[in-house]
């Protein structure tokens, strides 16, 4: 019989550090195929990724839009004072108006602007409603959709009157610190998650051949309903995103100008009147 082959020393091959081994591992072709595995992997993440971060953020801004809707409805409705704090969050409203004549032809038209710098009636200065305080901004808010002597009506027939459309331009009052006052870099405030805001203050119809006639005549004196409708995201190229949702509340009490500052008006949920 053959004798084994020995190492130097009388060693055995087999039981050597030299013993030659038997040993497999992965072909350049396997290697290929699981990067492409792991490539169509990637490709369905990262084609996913996108969905839920776009998710995750219109869900923080219906958020921000249901959480400031109630800031500016409870102040409006209840001519809040003291809300100073709107002039860091309000910074411009424009009001669109057109005047009808008592036979519907159309009258003049224009806007009045209104920021913290500075308002302007129709390209006329006047800078006492300028949104340095709150209860300018709440009462521009304020304005009636129709308005005729002075006094809130609820249709435009048969009546000279003006027509106005009031837009508001907001920085959420919720949301990131980083962003809130007294926050001054301008970067950070123009990042500032921003929207419009139309806003309606309309008096209830009422039907005037109705057996209730009277009766209705004193709901539209005295109950409006006030709606404001949320245009977001405002964009840097100044048009908004595709969120839109409409608030609406009814306020009773009247709707009145105030006598000391011309064209601001405010809810009075505490005085009611007898209609004619």
């Amino acid at each position: 019989m053959a004798s084994r082959p020995r190492a130097a020393g009388g060693t055995s091959i087999r039981n050597s550090q030299f013993a030659i081994r038997n040993s497999s591992a992965f072909t350049m072709i396997e290697i290929a195929i699981c990067l492409a595995i792991i490539g169509f992997a990637l490709v369905a993440i990262i084609g996913v990724l996108p969905l839920g971060m776009n998710a995750q953020r219109d869900n923080r801004e219906a958020t921000v839009i249901n959480q400031d809707a109630t800031v500016l409805l409870e102040a409006v409705r209840n001519a809040a004072r003291g809300a100073d704090y709107l002039t860091n969050n309000v910074y411009a409203i424009t009001n669109y108006w057109q005047v009808y004549n008592a036979d519907g032809t159309l009258g003049n038209s224009g806007f009045n602007g209104y920021s913290y710098a500075g308002a302007s009636f129709n390209g006329t200065a006047n800078n006492y409603y300028s949104l340095t305080n709150g209860a300018n901004i709440i009462g521009v808010l304020s304005t009636p959709e129709f308005v005729a002597n002075n006094t809130a009506i609820s249709s435009p027939f048969g009546v000279a009157c003006t027509s106005n459309h009031i837009i508001a331009y907001v920085r959420s009052f919720s949301g990131l610190a980083s962003e809130k006052p007294p926050q001054d870099n301008s970067i950070m405030v123009g990042n500032t998650f921003a929207y419009r805001v139309y806003c309606v203050n309309a008096a209830v119809a009422f039907d005037t051949n109705s057996a209730l006639a009277g009766f209705s005549k004193q709901l539209n004196g005295n109950l409006h309903e006030l709606r404001m409708t949320f245009l977001w995201p405002q964009l840097p190229n100044g048009n908004v995103g595709a969120g839109r949702q409409t608030f609406r509340t009814s306020v009773a009490g009247q709707l009145a100008q105030n006598s000391t500052n011309g064209v601001l008006f405010y809810y009075s949920p505490q005085f009611f009147t007898n209609a004619p």
